[in-house]
C-alpha cells in the first residue's frame, strides 16, 4: 500500500463511522473494496475512490478488495481489466484479494429465483422505452406493469426460459416487485436482469441474461463480507434499494456510505465525453498527457505519490464541490521539487557570443562548471557541465529595449550565467528584418562559479547550454485541454467547442549533454522553466522526448499578466 499512515489519525465522517463500528464490536475487521467497471480507463476521480478505500483498510488494519464489476459484456474488455490493475499498482496500492462480479453469476441467479418464488420479482414483457415511460416522475407515481401480478410459478418458468435463451434480446426483463408509487424512483420495480446475447470476457457464452448494476452490486459486497461499501454521492438514492435486496434475501448487509466525488477545474471525468475525445481524434488516445485518465496523468509526468497526497488532502465530504487545478499542481510541484534532478535546457534559443572567450567564441576552449543536481537533496551530488564561448540562452531572457522592471540581459547590463560567470551585454546581431539573432557580451573570468570577488551584485541569473555540446530533444509543452474551467457545463452540451487549440505545442529543446542519457519514466526540473517528464512511450536511447508536467513560478510573467 501507499505510504505509511499519518502520525495523527485522520478524522472525517467515514473514519468516525468505521472507528465507532470497531469500538462497538459491530465490525471485527474492516473490509473495503474498489469495484470499477472494466469499460474504460481509470481517471483522476477514481484516484480519490482508490485512495480512500485502500487507506481506510490500511489505517484500521483491515483488507481492501479489487473487484471488477463486469456485468455488461457490451462495453467491457480484458484490456480494461489489465489497465485497471496496472493503474492501481502504479498509485502504489496492493489489493488483498481480487474478485469479479461475473464469478457470482450463479449465486445471483439463484437469489433471483428466490425473490421470484417469494413474489418479490416478476418477468415483464414491456420494452425498455415503455418501462421508462411508466416509471412516473418525482411528483407523480408510476404505472403498474400489466405483468406485475403474474404468479410466482409463471414468473419462475419465464425466468428459466429467459436464461435458456428462448426469448429475443430486449423482449423481456426481470424486475423487482417493490412499489410503483415509492417516492424514490429507484424502488419503482427496478430491472434486475436483461437479455443480451453477447459473449462475456470471463464467462464466454454461458449466459444470455446479465444482471443490472443495482442487483449485482450489493450482493457482491455481501458475498465478500464488505463492511463499509464506499460510493460517491450519485449512489445515495440507490442505497435504499441496496438495503432492500439484502433484506429481502435475508443475507448479510454491508453499510453503504457515500462521499463527494472528485471534481477538478479544467478536467472532465465523464467516460462518455472522454470517449468522444478519443474516437473523434481530438486527443492521441487514452494516455494522451492532456487527458485526466491515470494513464494520461502518468504520461504527463504526474507522480503517483503526488496524486495520492492531493486526494488525501482534499479529504471526504458530503457535498460535491470543485477543486482548483492549481491545488493539484501544487502537490505535483511540491513532490517533484524534492526528488527531481536539475538540468539545463533552452526551449526558445538565442545565441549568446562571449567575445573575450579564450581562443575566440567559436574556438575549442571548453571549461566545465559544477552544477547541483538537486539543492533540496544534499545527497544528490553535482555534475560537470561544459561551458564555452558560444551559448544558447532563452530568447525571453534578453530585451534590447527593456522596461524598468525587467532585470535580465539587456545592452550594457551585467547578469549571472548560472554556475558560470558574470557577462555584460555589449551589442547584438540582427537579420535583414531587424530581428536579434545573437547577443554579444564579455565575461569576467574572476566570477567563475557565479560570484564576484569584489562583492558586486547582479539582479538576475539566467540559464544556458553550450552550443557545441547541446543535445536536441523533442519537447512537448502542454496547456489545459479546455479553455473553460468547467467544460462539463458547456452551453448546449457542446463541450468540444471549448477545446483549447493551443493545448499542445512541440519545440526542439537545446539540452545539456547529461539529458542525452535520460530514460523514459524519469522526471527533471529544467532550471528556471518547469518540471519535465521523459516520455516512456516515444523516447528512444539518445533521443529523449520530454513532456512539460507543471510550470515553475515566474515573477516576471506574473507581473506581465497583472498589467
Amino acid at each position: 500500500m501507499n505510504d505509511r499512515p499519518p502520525a495523527e489519525p485522520a478524522s472525517d465522517f467515514i473514519r468516525d463511522r468505521v472507528r465507532a463500528d470497531l469500538q462497538s464490536g459491530r465490525v471485527q475487521q474492516v473490509v473495503t473494496r474498489f469495484p470499477p467497471e472494466p469499460n474504460g480507463y481509470l481517471h483522476i476521480g477514481h484516484a480519490k475512490a482508490i485512495t480512500l478505500s485502500f487507506s481506510i483498510a490500511q489505517e484500521f488494519g483491515g483488507r481492501c478488495h479489487l473487484r471488477m464489476d463486469d456485468t455488461n459484456p457490451e462495453a467491457e474488455d480484458q484490456e480494461y481489466v489489465d489497465a485497471i490493475m496496472a493503474d492501481v499498482r502504479w498509485l502504489g496500492f496492493r489489493w488483498d484479494a481480487m474478485y469479479y462480479a461475473a464469478d457470482y453469476f450463479d449465486q445471483l441467479y439463484a437469489w433471483a429465483e428466490q425473490l421470484v418464488a417469494k413474489g418479490l420479482a416478476y418477468v415483464d414483457d414491456q420494452d425498455a422505452e415503455t418501462i421508462s415511460r411508466h416509471r412516473g416522475t418525482l411528483t407523480s407515481p408510476g404505472t403498474d406493469s400489466p405483468c406485475r401480478n403474474r404468479s410466482p410459478a409463471e414468473n419462475l418458468d419465464l425466468l428459466r426460459r429467459m436464461r435458456a435463451g428462448e426469448f429475443a434480446d430486449g423482449s423481456r426483463v426481470l424486475r423487482a416487485r417493490i412499489d410503483m408509487a415509492h417516492s424514490n424512483l429507484n424502488l419503482r420495480d427496478p430491472v434486475m436482469y436483461r437479455i443480451r446475447r453477447l459473449p462475456h470476457q470471463r464467462t464466454g457464452d454461458r449466459w444470455c441474461i446479465y444482471p443490472m448494476y443495482d442487483w449485482a452490486h450489493g450482493q457482491s459486497d455481501s458475498i465478500e463480507g464488505i463492511t463499509h461499501s464506499l460510493c460517491t454521492l450519485e449512489f445515495e438514492h440507490h442505497r435504499p434499494l441496496y438495503d432492500w435486496f439484502c433484506d429481502a434475501l435475508g443475507i448479510y448487509k454491508p453499510q453503504q456510505i457515500e462521499f463527494a466525488r472528485l471534481n477538478v477545474t479544467y478536467l472532465l471525468t465523464s467516460k462518455r465525453k472522454l470517449l468522444q475525445l478519443v474516437e473523434g481524434g481530438h486527443v492521441d488516445g487514452w494516455d494522451d498527457p492532456r487527458m485526466p485518465t491515470l494513464r494520461g496523468l502518468r504520461r504527463r509526468g504526474y507522480p503517483a505519490a503526488a496524486l495520492v497526497a492531493f486526494c488525501r488532502h482534499v479529504g471526504v465530504a458530503k457535498f460535491n464541490s470543485t477543486h482548483e487545478i492549481e491545488l493539484l499542481e501544487y502537490f505535483v510541484r511540491d513532490h517533484l521539487n524534492r526528488v527531481a534532478p536539475r538540468r539545463m535546457a533552452v526551449l526558445d534559443p538565442l545565441r549568446l557570443v562571449i567575445e573575450n572567450w579564450p581562443g575566440g567564441p567559436g574556438g575549442d576552449h571548453v571549461e566545465h562548471v559544477e552544477a547541483q543536481n538537486n539543492p533540496e537533496d544534499p545527497g544528490a551530488g553535482a555534475r560537470r557541465v561544459p561551458f564555452r564561448g558560444e551559448l544558447w540562452i532563452e530568447r525571453e531572457d534578453f530585451l534590447e529595449h527593456p522596461p524598468k522592471d525587467f532585470f535580465r540581459l539587456a545592452p550594457g547590463r551585467e547578469v549571472r550565467l548560472r554556475y558560470g560567470y558574470f557577462v555584460t551585454c555589449t551589442g547584438v546581431d540582427k537579420d535583414a528584418a531587424g530581428h536579434v539573432t545573437a547577443v554579444r557580451c564579455t565575461y569576467d573570468p574572476a566570477t567563475r562559479g557565479g560570484n564576484a570577488p569584489d562583492g558586486r551584485k547582479v539582479k538576475a541569473t539566467i540559464h544556458w547550454v553550450a552550443v557545441a555540446d547541446a543535445v536536441d530533444a523533442e519537447v512537448r509543452l502542454f496547456e489545459h485541454l479546455f479553455t473553460d474551467p468547467d467544460p462539463a457545463r458547456a452551453d448546449g452540451g457542446d463541450f468540444l467547442r471549448l477545446l483549447n487549440p493551443q493545448s499542445r505545442r512541440v519545440v526542439t529543446g537545446r539540452c545539456e549533454p547529461a539529458l542525452a542519457a535520460a530514460t523514459g519514466g524519469e522526471s527533471y526540473q529544467f532550471e528556471r522553466l518547469a518540471y519535465f517528464y521523459c516520455d516512456h512511450v516515444d523516447s528512444r536511447p539518445g533521443a529523449p522526448v520530454f513532456h512539460r508536467t507543471v510550470t515553475l513560478k515566474d515573477a516576471w510573467k506574473k507581473a506581465q499578466k497583472a498589467k
